[in-house]
This record gives structure tokens, C-alpha cells and sequence, in this order.
């Protein structure tokens, strides 16, 4: 009998293992090569592992387990026919379900001659002066408190979580679902918890604040947005006009675009955009390679394949890894004010918020345009509050007239047009 022994393949450079997140065929079926048979997480993105030949399958790993790269997760039986009409006897174990479910019986004849003392819902112990202060300004009765201390005492703290029972209510009943819920977090959403954490840890990292005025933006969507389309094959959206403010406010503020490593500040000549994207597994950061060579529609055109693969679930560590400087968009989520967390080793984020319209002054007038909320965090370890400003009004020069900064002047022309 061909027996193939299916390993786990390498991610990528920096991953030694990963978990299986759900496996797509079940044990003892039968699968055809290159079919995608699990998905795995690693520690930068959720991957299909397709079987390597057709044969009938033998799982070796459950779902939830962490397996190293190169660990056998698989058998695959190359010999095996492929089965026709009817599906295998893989039901049989069922005959064994009878005896089972007559077990729990036996094992529950013997329970009425257990103790029956059993804990009172309430306690009777007396409160703790702290927690009988408490009661009395709260307005309630020990006897509706349910004590943890040393014989049923009323603690400070049980006195504090006690919540005032609702008019005409009875404290001994609650109303509604009280169920709860407890998942494994994956392998991915650990890894970014402990990455937020260590940034919060290990960098000093301020945020400051401006906002933007995108009347000129929407007047440019609106006029050429068609013929935009017609000619590039994708819509003219707010991120080309961002990725292109950015790239320029970084090449005039370079020690944004820099990090840390070690004693040594590592300065980058190129932009590497991360846009973040939300995806079903969590937030990923595909980068937009030397995004400062690009024009509008090719921004445009590599956010969108980017944004699909990461949608898709096919987005590779390669297309993740490494970036100088991220842009994310919490607008699109309706948040109006943020803080972004930098995304490491990288030094700064942009952060943008919701579109709304509100009431300006302009020219001694009060008008109303759609405005924006920007925010950068950056590390103040390598980046001065004069850098992180100056760029940030930069980046607003690009936004509020992006036909003089973004396109020389000739609007038709820096759309490609």
C-alpha cells in the first residue's frame, strides 16, 4: 500500500509552526490532488494546505492543535479507489452509540443517595462595615446579596457588584439569556494581541490630530470618476489620494519612514505603504511595494487585489511582510476619532476617520464641507513632535488641494487621463 505522509509546509521564512484552524474533509474520505483539505493559521495569515495526491484521507491532528512546520498532519492512501455511488461505511461506529447513551443512566442511579446539603443561593452572613455603607446608600438588603467571604460574609467588593434589584422585581430572578460562550483564540489573533501589547510596552508612542477638508476629492470623484473607470478598470477612491500624500509627506520628513533597530535608526529611501484590510480572520496589513512610483490607478488597482486576497483568504506572508509606514480607515467603520496603534518595527500610522459634514470658516465665511479627522501615532524615540506635526500638515496640504500637491497643477493629466 502507497501511503503518503502529508507535512506541514513552511509559511515562510520566520514560522515554525502553525494551527489547524478547520479541516475541509473528514476522516476516511476520499480527496482529489491539490483539493484544499484544512486551513492553518499562522502567526501573519490564515493559508489553505491542498492534498498533495488523490487517495483516501487520515486525519493525524485535530482542529485547534499547534503543529510545527514539517509535522505530519495527514496520511494520504494513493491505492485507494476512488469510491462510486453510496458513501463508505464510515457509519458503522453508530452500532456502538446504543450502549453509550444507555451509560449516563447507571452512572445517574446512585445520585439520589448523595449528601443533600447543597449551597444556598443567598448567604446569611452578616456584611463587613465597608460593604453594609455600601448596601445602605445603594438602598438594599443584605439578605439580597450573595456573600463570597469567609461564612457567607458580605465583602466589600460583593457589595459593590450587587446590582439594585429592578421596581416590582424579585432579586431572585433574572430574566433574559445568561448564557456564555468560549472560544480558542487562533494562532493569528494571538499574535497580533501580544504584537498591541509590546508596542503599547516598548515604544514611546504619542498621537497627534488634524483634519482634513475633501470638497476638492469628492469635487474630483464626481467629475472624472466615469471616465476614470472606462480607462484604468478601477473606481477612483479616498485611498490613491491618501497613499499619495503620504508617500510625498514621507520623502519630506524621512525619519518617519524609518525604525529602530537596536542603537541604530534604519532610514528606508523607498515607501512601502501597509494599508490595513479587514478581513474574516482579523485585520491584515498587505504592503503596497515603492508606492511612490505609482500613479492614482495603480494604487487603486493593487489595493484592490490586495484587499481581495486578504477577503479571500489568500493573501501570502510575502505580500505582509515588512512596510515603513501604515495607512488604516476606521471611517469606513463610522469612527470619527482614533488612535491608531503603530504597526512594528515600523515608527508611525495614519489613521482615517468618517466623512462629516459640518460647519467651517473659510475666507470669513461659514460654510459647510465634508471634513475628516486624521490622526498619526508615532514613536518618540526617533520621531521629534516638530516631524510628526510637519507631516501631518503635509499630508493635509495633499488632501485639501491635491490638484496643485498631488498632480502638478493638471488634474486630468495626474489622473492618468
Amino acid at each position: 500500500m502507497s501511503v503518503l505522509e502529508m507535512k506541514v509546509p513552511s509559511p515562510g521564512e520566520s514560522i515554525t509552526e502553525v494551527e489547524i484552524a478547520t479541516w475541509l474533509v473528514k476522516d476516511g474520505d476520499y480527496v482529489e490532488k491539490d483539493q484544499p483539505i484544512a486551513e492553518v493559521d499562522s502567526d501573519k495569515a490564515t493559508l489553505e494546505l491542498p492534498a498533495e495526491q488523490s487517495g483516501i484521507i487520515t486525519l493525524k491532528a485535530e482542529e485547534g492543535d499547534v503543529v510545527q512546520v514539517g509535522q505530519v498532519v495527514c496520511l494520504i492512501d494513493m491505492d485507494a479507489k476512488k469510491p462510486e455511488g453510496a458513501a463508505p461505511a464510515v457509519e458503522a461506529p453508530k452500532q456502538e452509540e446504543a450502549p453509550k447513551a444507555a451509560e449516563p443512566a447507571k452512572q445517574e442511579a446512585p445520585k439520589p443517595a448523595a449528601p443533600v446539603a447543597a449551597p444556598q443561593t443567598y448567604a446569611t452572613g452578616a456584611p463587613s462595615p465597608a460593604a453594609k455603607k455600601i448596601l445602605d446608600e445603594k438602598g438594599m438588603d443584605a439578605a439580597q446579596v450573595s456573600g463570597t467571604g469567609r461564612d457567607g460574609r458580605i465583602t466589600k467588593t460583593d457589595a459593590e457588584l450587587a446590582a439594585v434589584p429592578a421596581l416590582g422585581g424579585s432579586p431572585l430572578t433574572a430574566t433574559g439569556s445568561r448564557s456564555t460562550t468560549t472560544t480558542k483564540l487562533s494562532v493569528l489573533r494571538r499574535k497580533i494581541a501580544q504584537r498591541l501589547v509590546s508596542v503599547k510596552n516598548e515604544t514611546a508612542m504619542l498621537t497627534t490630530f488634524n483634519e482634513v477638508d475633501m470638497s476638492e476629492i469628492f469635487r474630483l470623484r464626481k467629475l472624472y470618476k466615469e471616465e476614470f473607470a472606462q480607462k484604468h478598470g478601477v473606481g477612483l477612491g479616498f485611498m490613491s489620494f491618501f497613499t499619495k500624500a503620504v508617500t510625498r509627506a514621507l520623502q519630506m520628513y524621512p525619519d518617519v519612514n524609518a525604525s529602530i533597530d537596536g542603537d541604530f535608526k534604519v532610514n528606508y529611501d523607498f515607501c512601502d505603504i501597509s494599508i490595513a484590510v479587514s478581513g474574516p480572520k482579523g485585520l491584515m496589513v498587505p504592503v503596497l511595494r515603492n508606492a511612490e512610483n505609482m500613479s492614482f490607478s495603480a494604487v487603486e488597482a493593487n489595493i484592490k487585489d490586495l484587499a481581495t486576497k486578504v477577503r479571500d483568504g489568500k493573501i501570502t506572508v510575502d505580500e505582509m511582510t515588512g512596510g515603513t509606514f501604515t495607512i488604516t480607515n476606521g471611517g469606513t467603520f463610522g469612527s470619527m476619532m482614533s488612535t491608531p496603534i503603530i504597526n512594528p518595527p515600523q515608527s508611525a500610522i495614519l489613521g482615517m476617520h468618517n466623512i462629516i459634514q459640518r460647519p467651517v470658516a473659510v475666507d470669513g465665511q461659514v460654510v459647510i464641507r465634508p471634513m475628516m479627522y486624521v490622526a498619526m501615532s508615532y514613536d518618540h524615540r526617533i520621531i521629534d513632535g516638530k516631524e510628526s506635526v510637519g507631516f501631518l500638515v503635509a499630508v493635509k496640504e495633499g488632501i485639501d488641494n491635491p490638484v496643485e500637491i498631488l498632480m502638478g497643477g493638471d488634474e486630468r493629466k495626474g489622473l492618468g487621463l
